[in-house]
Formats: C-alpha cells, sequence, structure tokens
C-alpha cells in the first residue's frame, strides 16, 4: 500500500496562494520503485480494445520510430495505479476542503525523442463541462530534468480560464507569465490546478521521462470518471481503436 503523505498548512496555504505546491520525496524510495515498475507493466501489456488506453507518436528524431506518448484511464485496469491514485486522494482532498473523486489519469512518457507540449491549462480541455474545479497531483516515476523535458509552471493569474477551449495558450497570453522549470526525482509530487499554466519541452536526452498525472474534482459536484472516458473515446480514442483514414488531432 503506498502512502502518499498528509500535507502541512503552509503546503496548503502556498496552493491557495500559487495555484501549486511541490512535496520533494513525497514517497519512499521503495515506493518510487514501484511507480517504476507498474509503469514498465503497461507498457509491455498488449494493447487491446477494453483495457488500458495507449497512444503513440513519432520520434522527433526523424527515423520513422513511433513511440509511447502516453497511457491513459489504468486505474480500472491495474491495481498498482488504482492504489496509488487512492492514496493520492486524501491529500487532494485537504486542498479542496472536502471529499475528492478521480476524474482521470494518464503517464506521461515523453521517451528519448519525445515531443513538449505547448503552454495550456489543463481546463482548457473542456473540462469545465465536468465540474467547476480540478487539481491534479504529478507524480515523478523519472529523473525529470531541462534535458529530458521536465515541465515548467506560472503562477496562475486567477482560478479562471486564460485561454480559449480547445488551444493553447498564445505568445500573447504567456507574454507575462514567468514559468520556471521544475526538475523532479522519481517519488516527487507536485500538486497544481487546473488553472495553472505549464509546458514542456522536448525529450533530447537519451533518458526516458515518464510522469504520472491523476486528476480529481469535489465529490458534491459527480462522479465522472465513466463518462469522461466515454466522451473521450467518441472524439479521441485510443489508437487501437481508431477507424483507418480518419484524422485525429490532439489540440490541447
Amino acid at each position: 500500500m503506498l502512502h502518499a503523505p498528509v500535507l502541512t498548512k503552509d503546503q496548503i496555504d502556498s496552493f491557495h496562494q500559487n495555484g501549486y505546491v511541490f512535496v520533494p520525496g513525497a514517497f519512499a524510495p521503495a515506493e518510487a520503485h514501484m511507480l517504476d515498475v507498474w509503469a514498465r507493466d503497461l507498457a509491455e501489456r498488449p494493447e487491446q480494445v477494453g483495457s488500458h488506453w495507449v497512444y503513440h507518436e513519432p520520434s522527433l528524431r526523424g527515423d520513422g520510430t513511433q513511440l509511447i506518448n502516453r497511457i491513459e484511464n489504468m486505474t480500472p485496469f491495474h491495481a498498482g495505479y488504482r492504489n496509488l491514485a487512492e492514496s493520492l486522494r486524501a491529500g487532494i482532498g485537504q486542498l479542496l476542503g472536502e471529499e475528492a473523486v478521480l476524474f482521470k489519469d494518464k503517464i506521461n512518457f515523453k521517451m528519448p525523442g519525445g515531443d513538449g507540449f505547448k503552454p495550456h491549462q489543463d481546463a482548457q480541455a473542456g473540462w469545465e463541462t465536468y465540474a467547476r474545479y480540478y487539481i491534479n497531483a504529478m507524480v515523478t516515476i523519472d529523473e525529470a530534468t531541462s534535458e529530458n523535458g521536465c515541465l515548467e509552471v506560472a503562477k496562475r493569474p486567477d482560478a479562471k480560464l486564460v485561454g480559449n477551449e480547445w488551444e493553447p495558450l498564445t505568445i500573447e497570453q504567456t507574454a507575462s507569465m514567468d514559468f520556471k522549470m521544475l526538475p523532479t526525482k522519481p517519488g516527487d509530487v507536485l500538486y497544481f490546478d487546473a488553472y495553472v499554466p505549464h509546458r514542456s519541452e522536448p525529450n533530447t536526452s537519451d533518458k526516458i521521462r515518464r510522469i504520472y498525472f491523476a486528476t480529481y474534482n469535489r465529490l458534491s459536484e459527480g462522479d465522472f470518471l465513466e463518462r469522461y472516458y466515454a466522451d473521450k473515446r467518441q472524439s479521441f480514442p485510443p489508437d487501437i481503436e481508431r477507424i483507418a483514414g480518419k484524422e485525429y488531432v490532439y489540440r490541447v
């Protein structure tokens, strides 16, 4: 059983001031090792309809290689990640001030040659359709550095959308934002809400950079996990479920 930390008053206050709070060494080394074991297990499992979702991307190295880009919807199919999502829920509840429920989960793999992510707020991906407010728990699986594309975050101007839904933030919208690189080590946790602007660069190193993200909303607003993935299956299904010849575009 994993044991996510109980947050301190200072950490909770920092989160409410900035929209995020960093908790280094939140998971013990043995627990961080299990995250690596579970991620390898998922990546090695066969891709099949009715299981976890796998997405791929072409390598930026131009060799024609297809890389695992992201695995989503693991919690119903993997006991380890179900344990992780549950262990994080209490800390999210501290930040929300009430009981939390899982909304979605994923691992961004960012393998060597993997692409980065443009500046965005997570709520731009249509999340306000379901609930009013979300908090992410980001758990580092591999050491994340400037070379392999660690996360970069900026203090949110307010708990609201700055940009348009389904579009990355523009140069004009980010001009006054001070993005800071956040190198992290296995077992570190970053809590940040869905309005915090963030981005990351491509992985130009020879080391993989896997990071787990679990997103939660207030239970009082509803449990949307199944509905969210049912809706996403219609617009952006996992690669194995896609219709040949149909174009699918990742927007934000």
